[in-house]
């Protein structure tokens, strides 16, 4: 399980469903009726506009033949991603203070500042300047940044006062 949840980490569990059905060619509506639960919610659900509710889960899990709590578990990782999305907008640096140049290869709206820490340190501290820096220092915190930068073989280039 763990080994396919770290591939679809994230994703809504309704979307795994539809694809689900798909692949089993099973029509939406009929799985719905023969889990006796309406075909709006399945519907819903496969679009991504409903959550995953427990009881549900059990029983689509054992009707596709998937172990207990993977849906659920799925759910909770989605629900993660969705309050880390909203935290975002407080939790990143002041972007105004980074030019997007230095990001020329990857759109910056899709740089998660916590998961990609390591490569947004390395890119400013590689290419930034000195405004730069620092505000990717006061966003992360200096032992950080430092522990960071003393890890890369060229710290030369690095240098950071």
């Amino acid at each position: 399980m763990f080994q396919k949840l770290s591939i679809l980490k994230g994703l809504h569990p309704g979307f795994f469903i539809e694809h689900e059905l798909k692949k089993r060619k099973l029509s939406k509506r009929q799985f719905a009726i023969s889990l006796h639960e309406y075909p709006q919610t399945i519907g819903a659900i496969t679009k991504g506009n409903r959550a995953m509710n427990i009881n549900l889960s059990l029983r689509i899990e054992k009707a596709l033949g998937l172990e207990e709590g993977f849906l659920m578990t799925l759910q909770a990782f989605y629900d993660i991603k969705k309050e880390k999305e909203i935290q975002k907008i407080v939790t990143t640096p002041d972007l105004k203070l980074i030019r997007p140049l230095l990001f020329w290869d990857i759109k910056m709206d899709n740089i998660d500042w916590d998961l990609h820490k390591e490569f947004v340190i390395e890119r400013i501290f590689q290419r930034g300047n000195e405004e730069e820096k620092e505000e990717i220092t006061r966003f992360y915190g200096e032992q950080i940044v430092k522990d960071i930068v003393s890890k890369q073989p060229n710290s030369k280039y690095l240098k950071h006062n």
